[in-house]
């Protein structure tokens, strides 16, 4: 099942973005608990994620010896897919922050991972060509209700306009992002490493700024804590998860990525009861269910369309 553009096979980058969504999820508590051992705010947390994670893959990077298979990629180009990708990057992470202050966690993740799938869809359509068909549609839809189920099953949530308005920005800003890598993934081969180091780096320029203004060197009583905490946030869920994500959807389809990708608030919910001592409610075993059926089931018929597509046998969908 390869990919015949980018020469990474359809089905391990199913197995990257699985990864990269599972990692995302816990950067929640970490977060949390940043929070709880300093004073540090949303903007300087995602600020170091970026900068720390930089420095982590360019590490990576200097001691890796990749053979060079193509040849390489025009500098404007290069330049141009970092800059589209790490403004898209900037402004779904700071958008979402500033859209749970505005409105709330369960209404931010709502809105910014539910409509997140919807405008990747008719951006696929519209741009790339890629149809879902009826069944890719009831996964989507499987998936959206299940996330609905899983945040706002407790109940006591509280809608803002404003808050609603970031999280739909938000929603775009990463439509964008997956958007245009999917695109540049069709269009030749392309280095997920760089990609991620070129995003990163934009990321991190443009928010800078804003880091400084709320404050770039928190106050904390655990130094030590802290630092920890920022290395994990920095290295999982950020350089391993975003390097992850950027190869796999290079080479899968920009709607199945979206749906793949909504394993975030699973792993966050199943984090929260298993570490963090949250009660397991219908709601949340529910809404789980739904959703890992539906990234299954998005998750096989990539990998069929992929065997079709070598010339394999590949079972009709329903």
């Amino acid at each position: 099942m390869s990919n015949a553009v980018s020469g990474l096979p359809v089905g391990r980058g199913l197995l990257y973005l699985i990864v990269a969504g599972a990692a995302w999820g816990t950067a929640g508590a970490a977060a949390s608990l940043v929070y709880l051992t300093s004073d540090m705010g949303p903007v300087a947390l995602s600020f170091w994620r970026c900068a720390l994670g930089l420095l982590l893959l360019l590490a990576v990077r200097s001691l890796s010896r990749r053979p060079r298979t193509a040849a390489p990629e025009p500098r404007g180009r290069r330049a141009l897919r970092a800059g589209a990708t790490g403004i898209g990057l900037a402004v779904f992470q700071t958008a979402y922050f500033a859209a749970v202050s505005a409105t709330g966690l369960a209404v931010a993740t709502v809105v910014t991972l539910g409509a997140g799938p919807v405008l990747i869809a008719l951006g696929a359509r519209l741009a790339l060509g890629e149809r879902l068909g009826r069944g890719g549609l009831a996964a989507v839809a499987g998936a959206l209700a299940g996330l609905v189920v899983l945040v706002l099953g407790g109940g006591g949530t509280t809608v803002d306009p404003w808050g609603v308005l970031l999280a739909l920005v938000s929603a775009a800003g990463y439509s964008a992002m997956t958007l245009l890598t999917r695109w540049w993934g069709r269009g030749g081969a392309v280095d997920s490493s760089g990609t991620t180091v070129g995003a990163f780096a934009v990321t991190s320029l443009v928010l800078l700024p804003f880091a400084a203004f709320e404050g770039l060197v928190p106050h904390t009583d655990a130094p030590g804590v802290l630092l920890c905490l920022l290395a994990y946030v920095a290295s999982v869920p950020t350089a391993l998860a975003y390097g992850l994500y950027f190869a796999g959807a290079a080479v899968v389809r920009s709607a199945t990525v979206s749906v793949i990708m909504l394993l975030e608030p699973v792993s966050a919910a199943v984090l929260a009861v298993a570490l963090l001592g949250e009660r397991l409610t219908v709601a949340t075993l529910a809404g789980t269910l739904l959703m890992l059926g539906s990234v299954a089931g998005l998750a096989v018929g990539e990998a069929r369309g992929a065997r079709a597509g070598k010339g394999e046998p590949a079972a009709v969908p329903a």
